[in-house]
């Protein structure tokens, strides 16, 4: 890098704190956490359950290929995975982390249509703009073409469709009609051509911090299903709990005969292993994986590595269990009750464009692009970690942070933007 942003030299980390080099003196100080290391870090940091199901697993078998052969850890995980997944997902393909669960999503999405036409399969991705699925190549070519930060790559990755994105509020009544538009035109145009739809349910992550309607998820599944389009619900950022719900797409009203609504490819990482490991998974329905393994190749073609890790599979488990049998509810609705209280005062700011909060995610959209360096510098001198990008400033805490440790970061966070220019 010609330019690079200052780096903070991190020597441990427990709980929701880190324990920071701080310039000049490079003496340690303990840093509040508001960004879970990018919102994986559900538990805090060196959480004895999830340090206990590493270190056991390790000393049986560190890795294994996952090809012919399986283990334990894989077996258990999928096991209660398929306790908290919606019923009909029930076929799991591991892998390595998110942004590759979202390239096997698009794969199998495109090799279902082609076993169902091998002569002239639906080959291409729609989406909506301001979406945000991960960095590696077809999982760039899903995310906004301006706003996703990949632009520089535009010309080279492959040609997807996008839509507007979704305009209508988190908690309107009814769908905004330029939303209805959008969705309805689009299928009729591409409808005969596209292979897949992919979207993030209800937030918008790194493309901008949006929270939508989950009415435009409903109509969206109609016209999936309308269209023989799969619908693919990226959970990366949302699932296990983020936003209130298990999963995101938990939001979603039932249909016209009160019917749940579900995708038919969901993909999770980030919170899946609390942050000790790298991993994701892509689960699909009994049809979609059927239709794939008794097309012309007879499987799934995509076979990583380090898919099934037994160390990413026991941690995985242990922290599916330890979400589960915890009173995690509560405590991101205690969550999204400190960061409304406390990230109010921003709303008044003449800096401030909006304050919005759902779950354990709270955003204070300011008016400029905030100064990355100096910023981040103030909010070590407040005792937090905090890492803006864009206009947003926002918050994702570890779902164990304490009252005490949120307020640190809310006050932090409003102390900071007041003084932004607008």
């Amino acid at each position: 890098m010609v330019r690079p942003l200052p780096v903070y030299a991190v020597t441990r980390a427990s709980g929701a704190e880190l324990c920071v080099l701080a310039p000049p003196s490079l003496s340690p100080v303990l840093l509040v956490d508001g960004m879970s290391s990018w919102w994986c870090a559900i538990h805090g940091y060196s959480h004895p359950v999830l340090v206990d199901a590493l270190t056991r697993q390790a000393r049986d078998m560190a890795h294994v290929m996952f090809g012919g052969i399986t283990h334990p850890p894989a077996v258990a995980l999928a096991r209660t995975l398929l306790q908290i997944l919606p019923p009909p997902l029930e076929c799991i393909f591991y892998a390595d982390s998110g942004s590759v669960s979202i390239e096997v999503a698009l794969k199998m999405c495109v090799q279902y249509h082609h076993s169902l036409n091998p002569i002239s399969p639906k080959a291409n991705v729609m989406t909506v703009l301001g979406g945000y699925h991960g960095d590696t190549w077809n999982a760039m070519s899903v995310c906004d073409p301006v706003t996703g930060m990949h632009s520089l790559y535009g010309s080279s990755l492959p040609a997807r469709i996008f839509i507007p994105k979704p305009l209508t509020p988190f908690d309107a009544e009814s769908l905004l009609p330029q939303d209805i538009t959008a969705l309805e035109e689009a299928f009729a145009e591409h409808g005969s051509s596209v292979a897949a739809f992919i979207i993030e349910p209800v937030v918008q992550g790194a493309g901008g911090m949006r929270f939508y309607s989950p009415l435009y998820l409903q109509l969206l599944r109609k016209l999936c299903t309308r269209h023989d389009v799969l619908l693919v619900f990226d959970e990366i950022a949302t699932g296990f709990g983020r936003t209130g719900k298990l999963f995101a797409c938990e939001w979603v009203p039932p249909d016209d005969e009160g019917k749940p609504i579900f995708p038919d490819i969901m993909t999770i990482g980030k919170a899946l292993t609390g942050g000790m490991m790298t991993m994701g998974a892509t689960i699909a329905t009994r049809k979609v994986a059927d239709v794939v393994s008794n097309g012309p190749s007879g499987c799934f073609m995509h076979g990583p590595t380090f898919m099934g890790n037994p160390l990413a599979c026991a941690v995985a488990n242990a922290s599916c269990k330890l979400l589960l049998e915890g009173p995690w509810q509560a405590r991101v609705r205690n969550i999204e009750r400190l960061l409304k209280l406390g990230l109010e005062p921003a709303q008044k700011f003449q800096s401030v464009a909006e304050v919005r909060v759902l779950g354990a995610i709270g955003v204070v959209e300011v008016r400029r692009d905030v100064d990355m360096g100096e910023i981040q510098k103030r909010f070590v001198e407040l005792g937090v970690w905090v890492r803006p990008f864009g206009k947003l400033v926002y918050l994702m805490p570890p779902f164990i942070v304490s009252e005490e440790q949120l307020r640190r970061l809310t006050d932090a966070v409003c102390a900071i933007v007041k003084d932004l220019p607008n």
